[in-house]
């Protein structure tokens, strides 16, 4: 180790070669390592998995809406779990960081007790700092539609610029940072999230209820006190932000950028929509599509990749104008309406 706690620099160098020769055929067998270790601990579809892993990669943030009780908890413990952290990868301008960390939202959570408060130390006559839970690589935020709007808005900037405003100074949170939330599908004292917070989610997922020889693991697994003792972390912190770096690298054909687009502005014509999707859903879903791409050891990005990740990372950004018409159906219809040979056949001369 050097004097400031970090790697030393000639492990660094190597380190810094290993990953820069990755293939794409090495991340993906990288990232299977990760689900595979996640799988051994909680049951969720692969899929599911790779959409998550994707959208952290590729800088989103990831919200479930979900019932009780399904593995929410477990699956971002998990997830953080799986990877290997250095003591250097503990502190955020100077603050020091956690691995996972898990806001129980309620209805009377302030802002503060996510961020963080200064707090007046009596004995020196000094303003000392109390990090608030936001500060660690992997946060989750657990039934996020109970917190009040002025509370829910507390994540905004972390979120969307990895840092956080506390009595006018900004202190920068870690990298990687990540939030999984999970939302509430029926309850009482819900705060619906705005459509501009729904709209920094890269992806809306439901695990759903796992098949019956699933739950039979669940309970055999988990009905015992030593159900993780086993679990270890697979990947190297390092990685991650090698492979963050690295979706920009995947190529993505003009001809599906203008299909994204194309589908996109079908939603602020439909006539079922009161609000429709904004240019940052053509971004975000540009990059996981990459990061799916990537991920699945593909050096660029498919068609079918594209209307993969569609329903997922568009559908929770739409509201309809009436509450009985489902988003996803809306979703699904435009991304039947439209062709990428269409697409490709109008920009000819």
């Amino acid at each position: 180790m050097n004097e400031s706690g970090g790697r030393p620099y000639a492990d660094a160098v190597v380190s810094s070669a290993v990953l820069e020769s990755e293939s794409p055929a090495d991340i993906r067998d990288a990232v299977t390592a990760v689900i595979d270790n996640i799988r051994t601990v909680i049951y969720v579809e692969r899929r599911k998995l790779e959409y998550i892993i994707a959208a952290k990669i590729a800088g989103g943030h990831v919200i479930l809406a979900d019932f009780h009780g399904v593995g929410k908890t477990s699956l971002a413990r998990a997830l953080a779990g799986s990877i290997r952290w250095d003591s250097e990868d503990m502190y955020a301008d100077n603050v020091k960081v956690d691995r996972f960390n898990r806001i129980q939202c309620t209805v009377d959570l302030l802002p503060q007790d996510i961020l963080g408060y200064n707090r007046f130390l009596g004995s020196t006559g000094e303003m000392i700092f109390n990090k608030g839970p936001i500060f660690a690589h992997f946060v989750l935020c657990d039934e996020i539609n109970l917190l009040t709007p002025k509370t829910q808005g507390s994540f905004f900037q972390a979120m969307e610029e990895q840092n956080v405003t506390i009595e006018g100074k900004t202190y920068v949170l870690p990298d990687p940072f990540f939030i999984i939330a999970t939302m509430n599908l029926k309850g009482v004292h819900l705060f619906p999230l705005p459509a501009p917070q729904l709209d920094r989610f890269m992806v809306q997922l439901s695990i759903g209820f796992p098949e019956a020889d699933e739950e039979f693991e669940i309970i055999r697994q988990h009905g015992r006190t030593d159900g993780w003792a086993d679990f270890n972390p697979v990947v190297d912190s390092g990685r991650l932000l090698q492979w963050k770096a690295t979706v920009d690298e995947i190529e993505i054909h003009p001809d599906l950028v203008r299909y994204i687009v194309e589908c996109v502005r079908r939603t602020r014509s439909h006539p079922d929509l009161e609000m429709p999707a904004s240019p940052r859903t053509g971004v975000k879903l540009s990059r996981l599509a990459r990061a799916l791409a990537m991920i699945r050891g593909e050096s660029h990005v498919s068609i079918d990749i594209v209307k993969e990740v569609f329903l997922p990372g568009v559908a929770h950004r739409l509201v309809p104008k009436d509450p009985a018409v489902s988003a996803d159906e809306i979703a699904n219809e435009i991304l039947d309406s439209v062709s990428v040979e269409a697409v490709r056949a109008a920009r000819r001369p």
